[in-house]
Parts: structure tokens; sequence; C-alpha cells
């Protein structure tokens, strides 16, 4: 596994839609999911409140309590959420996350990428930028789904896009990496071929596992990293050539 933990990219300005980004992140994680209990029909109950589930966007309607009991352990009598707003759950999953490793994982992906890539789009453009990014990755997972009444959360997709417009716009940034178990060896590598290489292990495991082998959305992942290369390049802001 190739982790990276930094970049020596410097900004123009404080990126505050990351760094409200990452805190909006944390917060609804700590403020809304059941992390302190081991229960695991208030975990189930959870997720089928906040994630984005394809059988109820493709069919434009919650879970019924048929489909419910289906999808549930049989010991866990959930209720299904008759009123949930099925495709407004594609933008609240982005905000939710299965645990801590997932949450910090995402957070650590955001906090290194981000700041550069919202440098370059501009605030408002970079917000947009993520949300509309995260919620076509979750198209591109939802779509070929079906009816399957999987639970999708996470950041993965949005932080994904964030990666493959990193990859476009400074793809000869030096990247520090840690190839674990070997935590003690840094390397500093081209963010082309950080990212190149994370690329490349999503479709792996598409190609592998399917569409979330292992209860990983690595499809989502693959369309948010595509989703963000072609915006940036469509949309980025190019920098001034020098008289």
């Amino acid at each position: 596994m190739v982790l990276p933990v930094r970049d020596r990219l410097p900004t123009r300005r404080t990126a505050w839609v990351n760094h409200l980004l990452l805190l909006a992140n944390l917060v609804a994680f700590v403020a809304f999911h059941p992390w302190a209990t081991t229960d695991e029909c208030e975990q189930y109950a959870f997720f089928l409140e906040y994630a984005a589930i394809p059988a109820e966007i493709n069919q434009g309607e919650p879970l019924d309590a048929a489909e419910v009991a289906q999808a549930t352990p049989p010991e866990c009598a959930i209720e299904p959420v008759v009123d949930k707003p099925v495709y407004l759950a594609i933008f609240t999953a982005m905000f939710m996350h299965a645990g801590w490793w997932h949450l910090l994982g995402n957070l650590l992906f955001l906090w290194i990428f981000g700041d550069n890539v919202e440098d370059r789009l501009g605030h408002l453009r970079y917000l947009g930028f993520y949300l509309i990014s995260g919620a076509l990755a979750t198209v591109v997972f939802v779509v070929p789904a079906g009816d399957a009444a999987v639970t999708l959360v996470g950041a993965s997709g949005a932080i994904a896009a964030i990666l493959g417009a990193y990859f476009v716009m400074f793809p000869r940034s030096r990247i520090t990496v840690i190839v674990l178990p070997l935590w003690f060896l840094p390397f500093r590598l081209p963010a082309f071929l950080v990212l190149g290489f994370w690329l490349l292990t999503q479709l792996a495991q598409v190609e592998v596992g399917g569409m979330a082998g292992g209860g990983v959305a690595y499809l989502a992942h693959a369309a948010g990293f595509i989703v963000g290369l072609l915006g940036a390049l469509l949309f980025a802001r190019r920098r001034p050539r020098l008289a």
C-alpha cells in the first residue's frame, strides 16, 4: 500500500473551502454516525437513512419494508425511512463514513491534494467541482447496480476527482509517500506517478473484485478520478504565460 503523507507545493491563498470540507466531514461523522456503539442494528439503520442506495435512486423512492428486511440481518427490526429524499442522499452520503479509518484516510488525501486544486480553481469553483464530481462518481456506481440495496457512503468519489484534477494540474509536484509496512522509508515521487498508480490499483480492483470488492466502491473511485481529470482539462484556470 502506497500512502501519500505530504506534498511541497505552496499555495497563493488560504484554502478556506478545503478546510471547511475537512471540518464538515469530521463534524458529520462525530455528530451523526453511531461510532460509539457496537450495536449492529443501529449501524444498519444509520446507513439506510443517510447512504446513497442504488435501488432507491434508480427507482426514485425509498426502500419498502420488504426490501429493508431483505437488506438487513433478520434480528434487526428496522423500519423503512419512508420520507427519505433519495436524490439528496447522493450528497448527504458524501459526508458520511463507515468508520474512523475510512474517515481519516479520506481526510488525509483531501488535506494533501485539495488545497492546491482550490488554489488553481478558486474557492467557489472548487466547491462546485467537489460536489458535482462526487455526485457524478456516485451516479456512475449507482446506475449499473440496478436494484441492489447496498449502501454507499464516503467522500471518496469527490476526493478521487480532486486527485484527478491534481494529476492534470500539477503532474510534476513531488509527493512524499510511504510504502507500508516500510513506513520508516519515505520516498519523494512525482504526482503523475503516485496518482497514476493509485488509479491503476482502483481499476485493477474493479476488474478483480467487481464494482465494490471487499465492500469498497472501487468503481466510484475510478469514476471520480476520471471525472476530475476531464473537469480539470476542460475548466481549470490556466496560469498566464510570461512574456
